[in-house]
């Protein structure tokens, strides 16, 4: 069971609309780099780079290294909270 500390840290990593778009889109494309989310996005690379690294370090997402490329995917938590946005996006 997660502490409240625990809860915030995740919480603040989608306490962004640019922060949820990228996590939403990561969660659809199951391993995208850095500059795919920009330029599906429009967004300034330095801008989705800093905002992906937030979504890493509050454990939302995870980063693979494939040869030169980083590939983002959605972590475990991430899809907890995915499916809260997508839920709550219904209401």
């Amino acid at each position: 069971m997660k502490n409240s500390k625990q809860i915030e840290k995740h919480v603040k990593g989608i306490a962004n609309h640019r922060r949820i778009d990228i996590l939403l889109l990561i969660f659809q494309s199951r391993g995208i780099a850095l500059d795919d989310i920009a330029k599906t996005l429009d967004c300034n690379l330095k801008t989705v780079s800093g905002h992906t690294l937030k979504l890493v370090n509050a454990g939302l997402v995870d980063k693979n290294y494939h040869g030169r490329y980083i590939l983002h995917s959605i972590s475990p938590y991430g899809k907890i909270f995915v499916k809260f946005i997508l839920d709550f996006k219904k209401l």
